[in-house]
């Protein structure tokens, strides 16, 4: 290998490794007791989680059971465990019969706590969302042919009951967006649409976390800016296995202070999972650990009359039903 590709290497290393530090710090505290009262779904569905057991904790990896315990697995990471394949998935089906700290008494972090890639993300993927966002996009546009793919910074990445920042000096229009979050396992590129089930690990919550006064009238009117400020972007509390759940058919609510401003269903998407991920391989190498936000559902705060967005005190609530609940306060910086 010459010497410069050698140094291209070592520079995108480098890169990678502050950018995985960075994000991680980006995150907000998550002390333990922060998610008293938190409810599992009192199913058999496997939950995977990051925890540590003190705030700024060791991230550990690990299975939450219905009675709210958390198992620890062997697993250096939710990626390695990822990686691992078909065989730490069985073990860890096996460590649910064991028992572990009660949920409430850990740090949960996001699944992934460490970001080295963009959070992928799809925009317009509910057509009665597409319709209600008419005056954040050009007159008389029509609905997309394919799906509209932007990108979240690592920095985005908050824990699932972090508290979210709000700078008045930057933005005055925070508005929430829930959305099923793909977890990639296999990697690939160029992938078929008849083969794309293949290459999803799991499923888990995210809120989409939107400046909307950054979004519709700054940088040129493109989305990255107002969907990419730091601890916008929520995620967990936990990863469900892809086998675990009907993918098609989940309920998405989103509630601000107890108010409902979203309901949906999974079956109003417009493109659906292995489209998302065919298209979005097409030319672009996926990786193992890899999140794709999927759209969110009719509902914004921004579409409403007159517009309500989120402010300092408010208790958003971003739930997937069949997958659990992230709750994340707005706080002033």
């Amino acid at each position: 290998m010459d010497k410069t590709r050698r140094d291209f290497l070592a520079l995108g290393a480098t890169t990678a490794l502050a950018a995985a530090t960075t994000a991680a710090s980006a995150q907000e505290t998550v002390k333990p007791g922060d998610a008293a009262g938190i409810t599992v779904p009192a199913d058999k569905r496997l939950r995977l989680a990051s925890y540590a057991l003190k705030p700024g904790g060791a991230p550990l990896v690990g299975v939450v059971t219905p009675s709210g315990r958390i198992v620890p697995l062997k697993a250096k990471s939710m990626v390695a465990l990822i990686e691992a394949g078909p065989a730490a998935l069985a073990e860890a089906r096996a460590a649910t019969a064991t028992g572990g700290p009660m949920v409430s008494d850990v740090q949960l972090l996001a699944p992934i706590p460490e970001l080295t890639r963009n959070i992928y993300a799809v925009g317009w993927n509910y057509l009665a969302h597409f319709d209600e966002s008419k005056d954040l996009r050009k007159p008389g546009e029509e609905p997309p042919k394919h799906p509209v793919f932007f990108t979240k910074s690592v920095h985005t990445l908050n824990a699932p009951f972090g508290t979210i920042p709000y700078d008045p000096s930057v933005s005055t229009e925070i508005d929430w967006e829930c959305e099923l979050a793909i977890i990639i396992g296999k990697g690939g590129r160029n992938i078929t649409e008849a083969n794309a089930l293949d290459h999803v690990f799991g499923y888990t919550i995210i809120n989409d976390t939107t400046a909307r006064d950054i979004q519709r009238t700054k940088h040129g009117g493109q989305w990255f800016k107002g969907k990419s400020l730091d601890g916008h972007g929520p995620m967990g509390p936990w990863i469900v296995p892809a086998a675990d759940l009907d993918y098609t058919n989940l309920r998405l609510l989103l509630r601000v202070n107890s108010a409902v401003k979203q309901d949906a269903s999974t079956k109003q998407m417009y493109f659906k999972v292995p489209r998302v991920v065919s298209e979005l391989s097409q030319g672009l190498t996926l990786m193992p650990g890899d999140i794709i936000a999927t759209g969110t559902p009719p509902g914004i705060g921004a579409a409403m009359k007159p517009p309500q967005f989120l402010k300092p005190g408010d208790v958003m609530e971003t739930e997937i039903v069949e997958i659990g609940t992230i709750r994340n306060v707005i706080k002033a910086v």
